[in-house]
């Protein structure tokens, strides 16, 4: 417990994250640079999308940080519950707008791929209405922390959607093996990939470097309302002063 606490000290947590802030941020612009750039440029099209299966590149990665914002979203809430560090309601804020822009460009990026693979730019199926579900639950969750901490709030209410939002994460994740879908199922596993390996090889680095980006961006918004935070409490000190 007081190695937790130890490492949720805000003065603690600013000395790790000015200097890797940088080091994830130049990290995952090159690997998305040499990702592209394999992925455009060092792939062969596909036997039956042709060309616009080059998507995978950036849809996937969106899915992956879309979904994985949440759930570091709901750790952030549910450690901010228990342990009642204001860091860990920080963290979640700061996940909340990176998060939802990935899961809006999953959503783009799909609505692209999709029409003319499928024929449309939108399906109502599972994968794609759980997604948007997710997006919209995402915006939900920015305008409950923004109100609340306008009104003075204890931050209890924002961390309680925060946990209850990760229902559709499991959703998500098993829509396109509980219904027959129009989205096509599970790619990727553990052990096995339905994806030909000369497609394959520059998917990893994407998600790396998109993950390394996120990180990044997620720093550099607790920072920032660590700043904003620290400059309002001096103001109303010399108000009072």
């Amino acid at each position: 417990m007081p190695t937790l606490h130890a490492l949720a000290n805000p003065a603690r947590f600013l000395r790790i994250a000015r200097p890797l802030t940088p080091w994830l941020w130049w990290l995952g612009v090159a690997l998305v640079a040499f990702g592209s750039w394999a992925g455009l440029t060092q792939t062969p099209p596909d036997y039956l999308q042709g060309e616009t299966v080059r998507i995978l590149y950036v849809h996937v990665p969106s899915a992956w940080l879309g979904m994985g914002g949440w759930s570091a979203i709901a750790i952030a809430s549910t450690a901010f519950l228990v342990w009642r560090h204001p860091l860990a309601e920080v963290a979640a804020r700061a996940v909340a707008v990176p998060g939802a822009t990935f899961a809006a460009l999953c959503l783009v990026t799909g609505a692209i791929w999709g029409r003319p693979t499928w024929g449309t730019w939108w399906q109502w199926d599972g994968r794609l209405t759980s997604m948007l579900l997710l997006f919209f639950v995402y915006l939900g969750f920015i305008a409950l922390s923004n109100a609340n901490r306008e009104r003075g709030g204890d931050g209890r209410v924002p961390a309680i959607y925060g946990i209850a939002g990760t229902v559709l994460l499991p959703i998500i994740r098993y829509s396109v093996v509980w219904w027959n879908t129009l989205h096509q199922g599970p790619s990727i596993g553990l052990t096995s990939s339905t994806i030909d390996r000369s497609l394959l090889w520059p998917l990893p680095i994407m998600l790396v470097g998109f993950s390394c980006l996120f990180g990044a961006i997620v720093l550099m918004r607790m920072r920032a309302i660590l700043a904003a935070a620290k400059a309002e409490a001096r103001l109303r000190r010399k108000a009072l002063a």
